[in-house]
């Protein structure tokens, strides 16, 4: 098969240039544009990947306390029928897992501190179906939650903001009061610390506590669970299977995902993450717009090669398309050259940067100041294909306008004093 005389023309004019003096330096400046090019795609590829892993770090650390979805009773009243709608719960396919809960606010008192807290209530023979931070307790604190002896486990924080540890009692103070003679009391009960967690949430650490179910609702004076806990096989369809909940369970029931739990916090995520998009798809663009100075001197030093083509028979088209497939050319190669790189250091993110602290001495994520110790990366398609995609759409936009100058030469006037 013949292969197009512009595809070969266009193919020289990129990688020539190096015979000369004079066409040396529009090589130099056409390696500084593929350079900018493969620098710019693999930036946005790294630090896009590095935000999608620190996105899915917390993530992952939020739903090892929460679950994917919560089924509760409005105003914080127990169920109407839990075993009942357990039932209806189950039957959705996308369901691995169920367990009742009761969810309240109290107060944490130890001596002089006070700490406002999220009491959850719990039956720890089912929690291990719904967390995975039931998973890590099951052999430590859960055993201990036994109904009756009123036992708490605090989060890591909290327990350290009130200076307690295993074995240590506080006061739970209810919300609501008890009516006596000198008039409305709160109620206290004293509970004992049973153990602690650490999820590596902030929010869940300096706040939560957990205690037997049935100990919740003596203390809260309730009748029984006033919500479920859901897991499902996958948690990206969280939102759809509450949806499909809403519509099948019985009862005025209020439903929530996962993603509306900490909506604000990845609503924050997201604009952040296409902000940078946008500064970084800026670097590109500037990369490639070095094409339009390169291929400009191009057609200035090719001018006599322009009129003997179009002398030969070129037509003007022809004369556009060498051109434009030499600035083609260098937006792919720098491109593709971005995509490895940005997907090398991507992929080995983790064995670079503890290298590069090591070699200089430094600590880019110390463990007394971060919840993370290491860079987490998780390059992800969704991000990496656009970022080609423009990058080429960019380098071709670049292209056209001294493409079309080429085209515009005039014969006479370029071979006039050659």
């Amino acid at each position: 098969m013949q292969i197009p005389y512009e595809l070969i023309l266009g193919w020289r004019y990129t990688r020539a240039g190096r015979a000369t003096r004079r066409n040396g330096f529009i090589s130099f400046i056409s390696g500084v544009s593929m350079l900018g090019i493969a620098l710019g795609v693999a930036a946005l590829i790294i630090v896009l990947s590095v935000m999608n892993g620190f996105q899915k770090e917390v993530r992952d650390r939020m739903l090892g306390v929460i679950s994917h979805i919560e089924v509760f009773a409005p105003g914080g009243a127990a169920l109407p029928d839990v075993q009942k709608t357990l039932a209806e719960i189950k039957r959705n396919p996308q369901v691995t897992g169920a367990a009742s809960f009761i969810a309240a606010q109290a107060l944490l008192a130890r001596g002089e501190d006070m700490k406002g807290t999220l009491v959850r209530g719990i039956d720890p023979a089912l929690e291990g179906q719904v967390t995975d931070l039931a998973v890590q307790l099951k052999d430590t604190a859960f055993p201990r939650l036994v109904s009756g002896e009123f036992g708490v486990v605090l989060g890591g924080e909290l327990a350290r903001a009130m200076g307690v540890r295993e074995g240590d009692t506080v006061t739970l103070i209810a919300p609501s009061g008890q009516v006596t003679p000198a008039g409305v009391v709160p109620r206290l009960k004293q509970m004992t610390v049973v153990g602690t967690f650490d999820s590596g949430h902030f929010e869940y650490d300096s706040a939560l506590v957990l205690m037997h179910q049935d100990d919740a609702a003596r203390i809260f004076r309730l009748e029984g669970p006033t919500g479920i806990r859901i897991k499902l096989k996958d948690l990206h369809q969280a939102r759809e299977v509450a949806f499909e909940l809403s519509r099948s369970l019985s009862g005025d029931l209020l439903i929530r995902d996962w993603t509306r739990q900490n909506r604000t916090w990845f609503a924050a995520v997201q604009l952040e993450k296409r902000m940078m998009f946008i500064i970084l798809t800026l670097i590109v663009a500037v990369a490639a717009f070095n094409l339009v100075s390169t291929l400009v001197m191009t057609v200035t030093d090719k001018r006599a090669d322009i009129a003997i083509l179009r002398t030969l028979g070129a037509s003007p088209k022809s004369i556009m398309g060498v051109f434009v497939v030499q600035g083609a050319m260098i937006g792919v190669i720098g491109t593709l050259s971005g995509l490895l790189l940005g997907l090398g250091i991507a992929f080995n993110i983790d064995v670079i940067v503890p290298a590069l602290e090591q070699l200089l001495n430094a600590s880019f994520l110390p463990k007394d100041i971060y919840l993370i110790s290491r860079m987490p990366s998780e390059p992800q398609y969704a991000d990496i294909m656009p970022i080609a995609l423009i990058s080429l759409a960019l380098a071709f936009l670049a292209t056209i306008y001294p493409s079309w100058r080429a085209s515009r030469v005039n014969p006479a006037e370029a071979l006039r004093y050659e």
